[in-house]
């Protein structure tokens, strides 16, 4: 069986309930709004993960998600396999956004036709692309189906007009109805040929983002078939194997401060294939020799995961130089939320001018000279993405 792993990661973002999810389901068969918090609250709280396989009909000239074309019947030729992420739209989930848009290399953004554009979380999520330097950009015009005509070509001026001086100016504008299927094909073909799969050095020290950990062991299982922990995400760089010795860094929080976890490679799963090693494209499953219980519930989400001793340093406290959006300011003593790659915490300005800023952190992070973080504030009640630095 021909091993079709995925080439590159492509995120979906966009304002709560413009219908992200709905086209993951569309382009894979696959609803990724499994955890049952997510089912009650009817919101995706963490990222959703679905691969898809993109497809072309010669006798059509249109692509398709499977590989049989739904208009002629007959045989589509396989083009490549990509992995989606679907990341969450509410307002108070704009972390998770941020810890998103490190693990992707191109991104969609929906913007629902039914109502006026652009909405409170369209704008930030297209801040938060900026701030990763996430620069290939398809926007989806969905839910066509519930508007006039007029109505979408009015919609469509209005996405125009948001999108100018930044960096989606000039993405492709597909309108869709995901919930109806209608215009998919034309995604798959945008994804296909504008989306340029990423060249990444499998040669540097592997840094591997885990942007999710949980046990894979159903209640039940005896002793002698319990499998270690897993923890998933994307190799930003590098290459692991089966039976390499890795370290975990920050780490986990236990008894008051976090502590760093080695542990063994057992397996390394990818789109249901056993692998012997991964490269960096796509996302990927890896068993550890951990006891499953550090992994589940995601405890070690926002952690890296390479070779001992070779991980960046961890911070507990970071000097940066930033640069603020718009209408926004920091001050000595202010308290901001800090994203970096799948990293989290929350900081204290201990020191600021102009240009630079030191923050203290409650949690430490991992990351070298000349990383890029976010900067969030809380403003009325909620937390904003107000800008982005570079430590120094």
């Amino acid at each position: 069986m021909e091993k079709k792993l995925p080439v590159m990661n492509i995120g979906l973002v966009g304002h709560v309930d413009h219908g992200k999810t709905t086209l993951v389901q569309a382009l894979t068969g696959k609803w990724v709004d499994t955890h049952s918090e997510e089912m009650r609250r009817g919101i995706t709280i963490k990222l959703g993960y679905a691969d898809l396989d993109i497809y072309y009909c010669p006798s059509c000239n249109l692509y398709s998600p499977t590989p049989k074309c739904k208009y002629c019947f007959g045989d589509c030729e396989f083009k490549k396999a990509v992995s989606l992420l679907d990341a969450p739209g509410h307002e108070s989930l704009l972390a998770i956004v941020l810890t998103g848009a490190s693990l992707i290399d191109a991104a969609i953004l929906l913007i629902a036709a039914n109502e006026k554009c652009p909405q409170p979380q369209t704008i930030e999520h297209l801040r938060a692309l900026e701030v990763a330097g996430i620069d290939k950009i398809i926007i989806v015009q969905n839910k066509i189906d519930l508007v006039t005509k007029e109505r979408a070509l009015e919609h469509y001026n209005e996405i125009k007009e948001f999108v100018k001086g930044t960096i989606a100016e000039g993405a492709p504008i597909i309108p869709v109805s995901a919930q109806q299927s209608i215009n998919i094909e034309y995604v798959l073909d945008a994804i296909d040929n504008y989306f340029v799969p990423p060249k990444k050095d499998s040669n540097k020290e592997p840094i591997f983002l885990i942007a999710r950990s949980f046990d894979a062991n159903k209640p039940g299982t005896t002793l002698d078939n319990l499998k270690g922990g897993v923890i998933g995400g994307t190799l930003l760089q590098g290459r692991l194997k089966v039976g390499e010795e890795i370290e975990i860094l920050p780490g986990i929080f236990h008894e008051g401060k976090v502590v760093p976890l080695k542990a063994k490679v057992v397996n390394i799963q990818q789109r249901g294939f056993n692998l012997e090693e991964v490269n960096p494209y796509g996302l990927v499953g890896i068993e550890t020799s951990l006891d499953p219980w550090i992994t589940k519930n995601d405890k070690l989400a926002g952690n890296l995961a390479g070779h001992v001793g070779k991980l960046p340093h961890v911070r507990n406290e970071i000097e940066i130089e930033y640069n603020l959006f718009e209408n926004f300011n920091l001050s000595k003593d202010d308290k901001v939320m800090i994203s970096c790659l799948v990293n989290r915490s929350l900081g204290i300005i201990t020191k600021i001018n102009s240009k630079k800023a030191e923050i203290k952190l409650t949690l430490p992070i991992c990351a070298e000279k000349g990383t890029k973080i976010s900067l969030s504030k809380q403003i009325n009640g909620r937390w904003c993405l107000i800008g982005y630095g570079i430590i120094i």
